[in-house]
């Protein structure tokens, strides 16, 4: 297979979509994970239709370690040889003061923001290490640099991503692998949806007033980081829209 591969996690909607898009422009052969088969299906037929390249799309939960583990095992020897791992999938349930969240978000945040990455990193890894190559890129989020109202375990979750991802780096050192790890800030996904339980308008007001990243932008800075020469990694990356300065400074003028 002479074009490279990446693996993006969470591809179904948002970042992960996007991520897929990009490195599908640009002659990459993907796989790519998600809980929703059917739209899993519909960006793999858009892309092979598309951009021409291959695509294998694997339907199951990032939470699951016999489902991520499985899911690496089986796919052809010839597409284990992932160049790009992209550890994407996550989201956030809830904006609630610690006494009043819930414990089952808690625990639905924690297994698939924490453990899926360390799952999903675990299973590529080996290879890598086998062919002294590859690049892992983590995304994780400004409420990772710092801790907000009603943020409790969801920033305890990316502030874990951003640890892990410091670990990786210097774990992985000695076999050649770059990690990033990818901060944004607010961005108008389907997050916001998420994290208030498909309340439309309460998650429309997040993003009123200003203008925030798109899921493009995103996409376009996670690739930016995989076109560097073989000795250049960029270890840790903020970003944000102009109007917002971290997690918790945003100016509203619109």
């Amino acid at each position: 297979m002479s074009s490279p591969i990446a693996l993006i996690t969470g591809a179904t909607s948002g970042f992960g979509k996007a991520i897929a898009i990009k490195f599908a422009s640009n002659r990459y052969n993907l796989v790519i994970t998600g809980r929703r088969a059917e739209r899993l299906q519909e960006l793999k037929d858009t892309l092979t239709s598309t951009y021409g390249v291959e695509v294998i799309a694997l339907s199951f939960d990032v939470r699951s370690k016999k489902a991520a583990f499985d899911a690496i095992d089986q796919l052809p020897a010839a597409w284990k040889a992932i160049d790009v791992l992209v550890n994407n999938a996550g989201l956030a349930l809830g904006r609630d003061y610690f006494d009043e969240a819930s414990i089952e978000d808690w625990d639905t945040m924690i297994d698939t923001n924490v453990k899926g990455l360390l799952y999903m990193s675990k299973a590529v890894i080996p290879s890598m290490i086998e062919r002294r190559q590859g690049h892992i890129i983590n995304i994780g989020s400004t409420a990772g640099k710092e801790v907000y109202e009603k943020g409790n375990t969801y920033c305890a979750t990316k502030y874990a991503v951003n640890a892990l991802s410091q670990a990786m780096r210097i774990d992985l050192l000695r076999h050649r692998i770059k990690v990033t790890v990818i901060h944004p800030g607010a961005a108008d996904t389907e997050f916001s949806n998420v994290r208030f339980k498909g309340d439309g308008d309460q998650a429309k007001k997040v993003y009123e007033g200003y203008d925030p990243l798109t899921a493009g932008d995103v996409a376009d800075v996670v690739y930016y980081t995989t076109t560097l020469p073989a000795h250049v990694c960029i270890n840790d990356l903020v970003m944000t829209c102009t109007a917002q300065a971290n997690s918790m400074y945003l100016f509203k003028d619109h």
